[in-house]
């Protein structure tokens, strides 16, 4: 069965993704404290990346890492929100879902301070 929202395009479909993508993350900033604290590194380190002394491409890479963390864990978080969804008794497909999220984030937290060190350091 396919989706009843699929049926609108154009300028209507742009503003509905835009209100839905807003939602998600009053959501995500709503209901999970580790987004909430990477929104804060965000919020720090963006500016700092602009500020300090680097390449426009080294800012660039600065600041793409830091919102790639932003982005896999509001991936992490939707997984997450789906297994609950599906049950929240233990099962080990279900942990294996969320270790695997949360594996992703901490690369991206790992690639965060490479692309950092590299930045400035190199």
């Amino acid at each position: 069965m396919e989706s009843p929202y699929k049926g609108k395009t154009g300028l209507r479909r742009l503003m509905n993704a835009f209100g839905y993508s807003l939602a998600g993350f009053r959501a995500a900033y709503k209901h999970e404290d580790a987004f909430r604290q990477e929104v804060l590194l965000a919020a720090i380190l963006i500016p700092l990346a602009i500020w300090l002394p680097a390449s426009g491409i080294g800012k660039a890479l600065m600041i793409g890492s830091v919102l790639l963390v932003i982005i896999i864990e509001l991936l992490n978080s939707a997984i997450e929100a789906t297994v609950d969804r599906i049950s929240l008794d233990n099962h080990d497909l279900a942990k294996r879902a969320k270790d695997i999220g949360s594996s992703a984030v901490l690369v991206s937290l790992v690639n965060v301070v490479v692309v950092w060190g590299l930045v400035l350091l190199a």
